[in-house]
């Protein structure tokens, strides 16, 4: 009896309710071809367990060319700039303040990410070909979850100590406890991420199409209904939650901010510390915008459009190739975050200007030559 299978590792569709266990032992892709844009097939199990399952073949060439475009050009770019904050950082460990300490723990998470990009540059431009194991599948699905939401998490860290620092700066309580308060923050930070995105090792897996061994992205095919509600509750918690919160405390800071240095009486912030206020608003806004945003929101439609029954194999793979064209931005963040760094601290850019004027000198003086 013929059937088709997905052409990468997409989500395996089924437009009616069934058995998992039938799926798990009777249509598992693991031997037929399917080429991109094959025609979706119906299989007749209503002698069996009930409807049909409808089964689509997602066409997905773009994959091929825009996501090792894509990580090649973050890796490239995220490595030098998370090192060089990372350093940058750690030589003045002695004097850091709060929001430094953030700012490292959050170039750490990046760094750690770009990392891994070789081995996705590797699986994308290869077809999707896994040749890594399973246990690589995990954990680079494991590292770019807790990136993602490792950032969006001491980015909301960096907007409330800065929301304090503008919108109560005479308060006392939040000045308490200093470095180690903003270390035992951050430690519970990492704790969180780790226990939001666990999860991720035992959905992501590696398995056969068209006789080569893929790495799924969110689950597995079998387990797309299991994988729903955790996907809806990470999206929630890791996301939605600390996004509200960001978007309450800036709009509070713009309110703050357009008020005059002094207002009834109460010196509300230097110039200097408002417009590194105003630049971190800016840039913070952007990331989640550009990065966090897009993505976060055609999951969430790709996650209910898949679970719901009866819909045209069509609309799924629409949704699915929305959803994946926006995969490369959420991995935008990590040489996003760099740039944070450096419109935010005065004293990097001061540095990095001297750096450039002095190279600019030596090559003038050697062109004179």
């Amino acid at each position: 009896m013929p059937y088709s299978v997905d052409s990468h590792p997409s989500e395996t569709l089924m437009s009616k309710t069934v058995s998992l266990d039938f799926l798990s032992t009777s249509v598992l892709p693991t031997d037929s071809y399917a080429a991109d844009g094959f025609v979706t097939t119906v299989r007749n199990i209503s002698s069996i367990n009930g409807p049909s399952t409808l089964r689509c073949t997602y066409k997905e060439d773009f994959k091929r060319i825009l996501l090792p475009a894509v990580y090649t050009f973050v890796f490239l770019l995220g490595l030098p700039l998370n090192a060089a904050v990372i350093l940058k950082i750690w030589r003045k460990r002695p004097n850091l303040s709060k929001n430094n300490i953030y700012m490292l723990n959050l170039a750490i998470a990046d760094l750690l990410y770009v990392m891994s990009l070789p081995l996705l540059i590797y699986n994308y431009g290869s077809h999707d070909y896994w040749p890594f194991g399973e246990f690589a599948c995990k954990l680079v699905r494991f590292q770019f979850y807790s990136n993602l939401h490792g950032s969006i998490l001491f980015l909301t860290c960096i907007s409330v100590q800065r929301y304090m620092g503008i919108c109560h700066p005479l308060a006392m309580w939040h000045k308490q406890g200093g470095r180690r308060m903003a270390c035992c923050i951050c430690g519970a930070v990492w704790l969180v991420v780790t226990v939001l995105c666990a999860p991720t090792f035992h959905f992501a897996a590696t398995g056969i199409q068209r006789n080569r061994t893929v790495c799924y992205d969110l689950s597995t095919p079998t387990r797309s209904v299991d994988y729903y509600p955790y996907g809806m509750a990470l999206t929630f918690l890791g996301f939605l939650l600390p996004f509200v919160g960001v978007m309450v405390c800036y709009c509070r800071m713009a309110q703050i901010l357009c008020r005059p240095v002094t207002y009834q009486g109460v010196s509300l912030a230097t110039g200097e510390k408002r417009d590194k206020a105003v630049r971190m608003i800016i840039v913070v806004a952007a990331v989640f915008c550009i990065s966090f945003l897009p993505f976060h929101l055609t999951k969430t439609m790709y996650l209910v459009i898949r679970t719901l029954p009866g819909v045209p194999c069509e609309t799924r793979n629409l949704f699915s190739v929305i959803y994946k064209s926006t995969r490369p931005f959420a991995s935008m963040n990590s040489f996003l975050d760099p740039i944070l760094f450096y419109f935010t601290q005065p004293r990097y850019r001061r540095s990095t200007r001297r750096f450039v004027l002095r190279v600019t000198t030596l090559r003038d003086k050697g062109t004179s030559v």
